[in-house]
């Protein structure tokens, strides 16, 4: 079973109420590796819909198909951001497009996990699982790829959350530590030194506290952070506020990035964006996924800038638990699909490229009449990062990290060398 730290002092004092409490947090997850490589995962929780993420516009039946959210091509005011003359680019995501042809975005298209129903729980579970069956496992395939690299030194902890709950893909036996923005007053050094007198004859939560004590002498070097708890600098627009929990995106995208970047902090992380399950009043341009997007695009940024050279080093890998129906419904929305699109980012990214065996928009060629057709699996995608990024290899890739037959193999080329 995952066990967990709070990461900053006020997180480590709200949950030492019991010894359950440890494990109540993130929306953002990190994990130290070995090596200088970074991954990020981020999940976009809902239904992304990737036709209207990277549309496939020169595809004859497109713009018919998804009449009223269909997107102007290229030539036309409001129009998509070409990539390579089929597919463009959402223009919700313009501060990406110029990584594209820097040859640092790259995206893999008509991609789909195994599962073929309709659920959010059984499809976030799949995706995070990593196996074909919903709820099959109790653990995330990333905390495996994490238990196989084997990257704990020095007794630090594996890995961390940063958040309300740590999701799936980072749970398992691989230690995950947590951190999390906090409205509650910063604990002064007299008070630690009591609990810890107090916890003294208790190997478990003695233990526990100075791990959770040393991960936030980490983090508070990696946000600039005081002993008081203050933040400077540039550091300061990503401080939580006094009455708020949350970070917007711009901010967590820098204080992810911050973290990853610092010498002895994480190097793996996993973040959940909300938002994606656009029922009603989807739009193109503007509207209910334009913002989602937005946020995206504001939280990639953020995390390229505070990466800094370490973005060079980086993979970002942007999923989601299934696509969307091709056609609107009667409400300017879309529902749950099947394929989807997902991106990937960074300066260890062979991109400027669309990843994808096209299945067409023709009625006849969408999956059971309504939805655009998988034709990639994405954990052939994730393979690869995992094999010729974090250097994992394909045995364990097979057996420990996607168990469970039919696992397709790796995708090759998606790694600058």
């Amino acid at each position: 079973m995952t066990s967990f730290l709070p990461l900053n002092r006020r997180g480590l004092l709200a949950g030492l109420g019991g010894a359950a409490a440890l494990s109540l947090l993130p929306q953002v997850s990190f994990a130290r590796t070995v090596g200088e490589q970074r991954f990020v995962l981020i999940v976009l929780r809902g239904g992304m819909d990737g036709l209207a993420a990277v549309a496939p516009y020169a595809d004859r039946d497109y713009a018919a198909l998804r009449g009223r959210l269909a997107l102007p091509d290229p030539n036309a005011q409001g129009g998509v951001l070409d990539l390579d003359g089929f597919f463009g680019l959402n223009p919700a995501l313009a501060d990406i497009h110029p990584w594209y042809k820097e040859g640092q975005l790259l995206v893999a298209h008509a991609v789909a996990t195994p599962y073929r129903d309709r659920s959010h729980f059984d499809a976030q579970d799949l995706l995070e699982n990593g196996t074909v069956t919903p709820h099959g496992v109790a653990s995330g395939w990333l905390n495996r790829a994490l238990a196989q690299l084997g990257g704990d030194t020095g007794g630090r902890r594996l890995g961390l959350a940063v958040g309300q709950g740590v999701p799936l893909v980072l749970r398992g036996a691989a230690p995950i530590a947590s951190w999390s923005p906090s409205p509650l007053k910063e604990a002064d050094g007299d008070f630690l030194d009591r609990v810890a007198a107090l916890y003294a004859n208790d190997p478990l939560l003695a233990n526990a506290l100075k791990a959770g004590l040393d991960s936030a002498s980490m983090a508070d070097h990696a946000l600039n952070t005081d002993a008081d708890g203050a933040m400077d600098g540039a550091m300061m627009a990503a401080a939580p506020k006094p009455k708020a929990v949350h970070l917007d995106p711009a901010e967590l995208g820098t204080a992810t990035g911050r973290l990853l970047a610092d010498a002895n902090g994480p190097r793996v992380a996993v973040m959940d964006l909300q938002g994606w399950d656009t029922h009603a009043q989807q739009g193109t341009t503007a509207g209910r996924l334009a913002g989602a997007l937005g946020n995206l695009s504001k939280v990639l940024v953020a995390l390229r800038a505070s990466l800094g050279p370490a973005w060079r080093q980086t993979v970002v890998a942007v999923v989601t638990e299934f696509g969307r129906t091709a056609r609107p419904n009667g409400t300017g929305g879309t529902d749950h699909g099947t394929a989807t699109a997902a991106l990937l980012a960074g300066g260890a990214v062979r991109g400027g490229r669309v990843l994808a065996t096209w299945p067409g928009l023709a009625d006849d060629r969408l999956y059971q009449g309504r939805d655009l057709a998988p034709t990639q699996d994405l954990r052939a995608v994730m393979k690869g990062i995992l094999r010729d990024h974090l250097g994992l290899d394909t045995g364990a890739l097979d057996k420990a990290v996607f168990p469970g037959g039919g696992t397709p193999a790796a995708v090759r080329d998606l790694i600058r060398t």
